[in-house]
C-alpha cells in the first residue's frame, strides 16, 4: 500500500484487475459478464459517493486545479486565470459542503428505509481522495461497493473520468483483488434527479410572471437549459456508439430529452427554451458544444423576450461554475441587456432527488428488471455496465476503467 499518497490523487492506472473471464474490470460477479442491466442481486457492503471535489482555501487553489489539469501541462499563470473564481468566493468551492450534505442525506434516508449501507465519501480531485476511500472501506472489510457518482450524463467528464479514478484508486492502494466496484446507472432521466427541475422551473415562471403583471409567457419569455460544454470530439464519443446519437452524442441528447420533460411537466409547453452551454475551458481552435449561455442571452431581446429563466439542467449542486459562470456573469449578462432573470436551484438535496439516488442502489441490491426501473424519457433506463468503447476521450484514448466492458 503506498502510504505516501495518503491525502494525495493517486497516479494513472497502467492496468485494472479483472476477474478470470470476467469483460469487466473489478466487478461484482453479477457484472463481470456485462450485461447492459444487472438483474441479479447484489449483497454491497457501503456505498462509495464519488465526488469531483474542490479547494477549501486559498491556499488549496491552484494544488487543487493542477489536479484537474494533470497531463495537459498547464502553467500556473494560465490555472491562475480561472483561480480569481474561485478567489472570489474565499478561496473555497461550495462542492465539498454540498457532498458532506449529501452524505449526511443519503445515511439519514437510509436508515429511515432500515438499509444497512454505510456511506463513504472520496472525490477524484480534492481531499477526502477515492484512494483514501477505498483504504476506508478496506479498513472496515467492505469488499463490495456500489458507486453514485455526482453527476447524471454520459460522456468522458460525467462518467468515463470516474471510472477511471476507480481503477486508479485501486491500483494506488494494490486492493484490485480485494475490493469490486460497481457504479448506479447513469441518472439523467430518473424521476428523483427532475423533480427538483420541474419544480424549480414552475417557480421560477411564477416568480417572473407575479413581479412583472402582463408578462406574455409564450412570446417574451425563454427557458435557458444550461449545461457544461464539452469538446464536440468528445460529445460524439458519448454513448454506446451503435445508438447512433448523432453530432453531439448521447450527451447532447439526455439533456434535449430531459429538458423536453421538465418543460412538459411544468406546464409550461407553451414557453420558447433552448439548451445552452457553459464553462468551456478549452483553446479556441477547438470546438466546444455551442451556443454559451452567455451568447444566447445577448440574441434574447431581438427575439422579443424580456425575461429568461436558467434551468442548471446538467449539474447536481450549486457548484463552481453555477455560483459563477450562472449566478455571476449570466445574470449580469441578462441586466446589461435589460432581461429579467430568474434562476432554478440545483437538486443539492432535494427529498425527491436523495430518494432517488437510494433507489438507484436497491436496483442493483434487488437486481430490479429493467422493466420496471422508473426513467422519464425513451432513452433510459441507461446501462448499469457501460458499453465498450464508450465515452472515448478522443485526446487521451481509453485507459484503465472499471464498471463498463473494456477498453
Amino acid at each position: 500500500m503506498a502510504a505516501t499518497n495518503i491525502g494525495r490523487k493517486p497516479a494513472p492506472a497502467t492496468s485494472a484487475y479483472c476477474a478470470p473471464g470476467a469483460v469487466v474490470p473489478g466487478a461484482t460477479a453479477p457484472a463481470r459478464s456485462g450485461p447492459e442491466h444487472v438483474e441479479e442481486p447484489v449483497a454491497y457492503d457501503a456505498i462509495l459517493l464519488a465526488g469531483f471535489g474542490g479547494p477549501e482555501g486559498q491556499d488549496d487553489v491552484i494544488p487543487f486545479l493542477r489536479n484537474v489539469t494533470r497531463g495537459r501541462g498547464i502553467p500556473d499563470e494560465r490555472l491562475e486565470e480561472v483561480a480569481h473564481h474561485y478567489r472570489h468566493f474565499g478561496g473555497v468551492s461550495p462542492i465539498n459542503e454540498h457532498n458532506r450534505q449529501l452524505k449526511a442525506a443519503l445515511e439519514a434516508e437510509l436508515a429511515g428505509r432500515g438499509i444497512d449501507l454505510p456511506v463513504i465519501w472520496g472525490n477524484r480531485n480534492w481531499d477526502p481522495y477515492l484512494n483514501d476511500a477505498v483504504r476506508e472501506a478496506n479498513e472496515r472489510g467492505y469488499t463490495k461497493l456500489i458507486a453514485i457518482a455526482t453527476s447524471a450524463y454520459s460522456s468522458y467528464s460525467s462518467c468515463r473520468q470516474y471510472r477511471e479514478d476507480y481503477a486508479d484508486a485501486l491500483e494506488d492502494t494494490g486492493l484490485g483483488e480485494v475490493i469490486e466496484i460497481d457504479k448506479v446507472r447513469q441518472f439523467f432521466d430518473h424521476p428523483g434527479f427532475v423533480t427538483p427541475f420541474v419544480e424549480g422551473l414552475r417557480d421560477g415562471l411564477a416568480k417572473l410572471e407575479a413581479e412583472h403583471p402582463g408578462l406574455n409567457r409564450t412570446t417574451e419569455v425563454e427557458v435557458l437549459f444550461a449545461t457544461h460544454s464539452i469538446p464536440t470530439a468528445d460529445a460524439a464519443k458519448s454513448g454506446p456508439a451503435e445508438r447512433g446519437f448523432g453530432e453531439g452524442g448521447a450527451y447532447a441528447a439526455q439533456h434535449l430529452a430531459v429538458a423536453e420533460v421538465v418543460m412538459r411537466e411544468a406546464g409550461a409547453a407553451d414557453v420558447p427554451w433552448q439548451l445552452v452551454y457553459q464553462s468551456r475551458s478549452g483553446p479556441p481552435s477547438q470546438p466546444w458544444l455551442e451556443p454559451d449561455v452567455n451568447d444566447a442571452i445577448a440574441e434574447l431581446p431581438a427575439a422579443g423576450r424580456k425575461a429568461v429563466v436558467i434551468v442548471p439542467l446538467g449539474f447536481v449542486s450549486d457548484h463552481m461554475e453555477v455560483m459563477w459562470d450562472l449566478d455571476e456573469e449570466a445574470m449580469e449578462t441578462a441586466e446589461e441587456h435589460g432581461l429579467a432573470a430568474v434562476r432554478v436551484p440545483t437538486p443539492g438535496v432535494h427529498p425527491a432527488y436523495v430518494a432517488g439516488l437510494v433507489d438507484l442502489v436497491l436496483e442493483r441490491v434487488n437486481g430490479t428488471p429493467a422493466a420496471d426501473r422508473p426513467h422519464l424519457t425513451d432513452l433510459g433506463p441507461w446501462y448499469d455496465t457501460c458499453r465498450p468503447g464508450c465515452c472515448e476521450n478522443v485526446r487521451l484514448g481509453f485507459k484503465p476503467a472499471l464498471a463498463g466492458i473494456a477498453p
